[in-house]
């Protein structure tokens, strides 16, 4: 069966286009119109990965990124036509996966979503760590993507587990953001320092929350390294 992909935006010039570009790449492709239809069509269909506007009347596809990540976990990939980067930053930190600029190029999106699908699919960039990986209160189930410290579950977008899945590979390293940028995507892939680093602090919030507020360790002026994951800060 192909991968379904709902492409929500108000424009249906931009639906079409994108609709045309996945079904050549051998996708099936959904469409909505607007925030509301999009959870309707999530919620019927169970989309592999979610195509989302942010600048939508009514319900913005932000609003719809939080309503969706209430529900569950499926990949979004933003559209973005302002210039700001806060609200693209902000769509990474509320768990988008990743995001793109109007005005596009299909085959980017094409390709990005792609690359979403893989890691969706249980095919992540080749990180060298045990099926189960665990360091201090820390376990990474990488079969089941699932991350927990000690008995509680903490849900992770598919970026943010790569992230971890990365760090916890090699415990003692620090990753440079390029070198995580790499492991995500491949040697090459245009994408911001910046968007890297709220991948970083939404992990560490969401870990915060579970108790653990000692889960990734900043090396200024180089990158990331685990940290110890026992529940006290350094």
């Amino acid at each position: 069966m192909p991968r379904k992909i709902l492409i929500v935006d108000d424009d249906p010039h931009i639906r079409q286009l994108l609709a045309f570009a996945f079904g050549k790449a051998g996708l099936e492709a959904l469409e909505a119109r607007d925030g509301e239809a999009a959870l309707e069509a999530v919620a019927a269909h169970a989309p592999d990965l979610v195509v989302l506007d942010i600048n939508m009347p009514r319900m913005d596809g932000l609003e719809v990124c939080r309503r969706l990540r209430a529900e569950g976990d499926v990949p979004i990939l933003f559209l973005s036509s302002r210039d700001e980067e806060i609200d693209r930053i902000l769509g990474i930190e509320l768990g988008g996966d990743d995001y793109v600029v109007k005005p596009f190029s299909p085959r980017e999106v094409v390709a990005r979503s792609m690359a979403i699908l893989r890691r969706t699919a249980g095919h992540p960039p080749k990180v060298e760590a045990a099926l189960v990986a665990r360091h201090g209160d820390l376990s990474l189930d990488a079969e089941g993507w699932q991350a927990r410290w000690r008995d509680r579950e903490v849900t992770l977008t598919v970026t943010e587990f790569t992230i971890l899945r990365t760090l916890v590979s090699m415990p003692n390293k620090i990753f440079s953001r390029d070198a995580i940028i790499d492991r995500l995507h491949g040697p090459g892939f245009a994408i911001t320092d910046r968007t890297i680093d709220s991948h970083v602090r939404n992990l560490r919030q969401k870990f915060a929350s579970a108790g653990c507020d000692d889960l990734i360790e900043t090396r200024a002026g180089i990158g990331y390294r685990l940290g110890s994951c026992t529940g006290s800060a350094a």
